[in-house]
């Protein structure tokens, strides 16, 4: 390689034939036009044409219609560009990212449009990623919120049978930030943009945990690229907080490429661990009962305190108690485990065993020859650990300074759900988290006790 992936400017890391990398893969991305700054939003109709677009289907809800949708009426409108459109109609809550929406917007989608433009954040972007998908269209998206790094990714994180899912389409070809928008953004957005980007500390220490003892694939070059992402907006954090206009443009900017990432590994590892899981754990249980969660990011940021505090503990430890690891093995019941998974997911259960039944996470075997790597390579993941993740009082301190909730008893979530979401993070899809390395060693339900131990004690916990 030239240079790094770090040092490569948007231009570089967008080129069409892509970036030929030392892990051996060419490294695409499908954004092709990035514009941020004052009075961005006047170059959508740019956008449009340098990409040879004749007609866009512009979607929206009443909120992001307020911040962005009518600008971006005049400005096509002034340009003579027709439109089509579509405003999700107000739903009590919030909205969610599921078969309703992707329904509503594929029947109200026009034949006659070249082009989904998203007017929104995180739900509003997935959708459009969704729709476009199935209408075999690209899309675009104005950003109306510094609040998650999914702009340039290419997956949607979706409600699919009432289960969170991971739906791999394609990135949007162009991403409009204009920051005369972006500031108008609540606090509680831009905090969930931090909360998202915080995770990334979990996400790579994960994805190299996964990569030694699950076999992952693993590029350091990606790596190196989210971490200095990472740096970019936590260095940031006091000027995005106070909505000083050049953080804000560097903000957008770190989240667009840490969210590319994800396009270049073909997977969510490098921006999505165990923090995210516990995010989508407390989604499902809401969706269940009918009442509206936080934001992805907010709850992302809790779950980041959670796992940063597990780490902490498990480096408390020395060596990998084998025994314990080997007598959790033979006394699996899948019985009890069935009535658990039934506890914890309720109706959504079904799905979850199935996956079970494809996986074999909870194979003997499976476990054992985890276990022998975690055995053989323990000194190595403790590494790992101490050289990916800050003190966990660092980041507590980061949160608090720009008002962020930093336990679950914040958001009104309870112990027994926090804990459940917990023990089910492993069982909601075919992914390597460090409760599945708990469960390996024989450790998971030990932690989860020490981890409610923890969290009754914490001062500032509220249990």
């Amino acid at each position: 390689m030239e240079k790094h992936l770090w040092e490569m400017s948007l231009a570089e890391l967008t080129r069409e034939e892509g970036i030929p990398c030392s892990c051996g893969k060419v490294h695409k991305c499908g954004l092709r036009f990035f514009r941020a700054g004052a009075g961005a939003v006047e170059t959508l109709t740019n956008a449009l044409k340098a990409r040879g677009r004749k007609r866009p289907f512009v979607i929206m809800d009443e909120h992001t219609e307020k911040a962005a949708g009518e600008k971006v009426r005049q400005v096509l409108k002034a340009d003579g560009i027709p439109m089509s459109e579509f405003v999700f109609p107000h739903r009590e809550g919030k909205m969610e990212p599921d078969e309703w929406a992707v329904g509503a917007l594929t029947m109200a989608m026009d034949p006659q449009c070249d082009v989904i433009v998203a007017v929104g954040s995180g739900v509003i972007n997935d959708c459009g990623k969704v729709l476009a998908h199935a209408c075999g269209l690209p899309s675009m998206v104005v950003c109306t919120a510094p609040s998650m790094d999914g702009y340039c990714s290419n997956s949607a994180s979706m409600i699919q049978n009432r289960l969170k899912v991971s739906l791999y389409n394609a990135c949007p070809e162009a991403i409009i930030a204009d920051t005369d928008i972006l500031a108008t953004a609540p606090d509680i957005m831009l905090q969930a943009g931090l909360g998202d980007m915080i995770a990334k500390y979990v996400s790579v220490c994960e994805w190299r945990i996964s990569h030694l003892v699950h076999g992952d694939a693993y590029c350091e070059e990606i790596a190196d690229l989210v971490r200095h992402c990472l740096q970019k907006i936590v260095d940031q954090a006091d000027g995005l907080m106070s909505r000083d206009p050049e953080a804000l443009k560097a903000v957008l900017e770190g989240l667009v490429i840490s969210g590319m990432s994800m396009a270049f590994a073909e997977i969510s590892r490098p921006a999505s661990g165990l923090e995210h899981y516990f995010s989508h754990m407390w989604e499902m249980q809401a969706l269940q009962r009918g009442i509206p969660s936080d934001l992805h990011g907010i709850q992302v940021g809790v779950g980041t305190q959670l796992v940063l505090w597990i780490y902490e503990h498990m480096l408390s430890g020395d060596a990998v108690d084998i025994a314990k690891a080997e007598a959790a093995m033979r006394s699996f019941d899948e019985g009890r485990w069935e009535a658990r998974m039934r506890e914890i997911f309720g109706p959504v259960a079904p799905t979850v065993l199935e996956i079970e039944r494809r996986v074999g996470k909870n194979r003997p075997e499976t476990q054992a020859a985890h276990l022998k790597t975690i055995v053989e390579n323990w000194n190595q993941i403790r590494d790992i650990i101490r050289a990916e993740l800050p003190p966990r009082d660092q980041i507590l301190a980061l949160m608090k300074k720009c008002g962020m909730p930093v336990y679950p008893a914040d958001l009104g979530i309870s112990m027994k759900d926090t804990l459940d979401a917990f023990i089910g993070s492993r069982e909601i899809r075919d992914k390597y988290l460090t409760s599945s390395l708990l469960w390996d060693m024989g450790l998971l339900e030990e932690t989860a006790e020490k981890l409610e131990a923890f969290l009754r004690t914490e001062k500032g916990a509220l249990y």
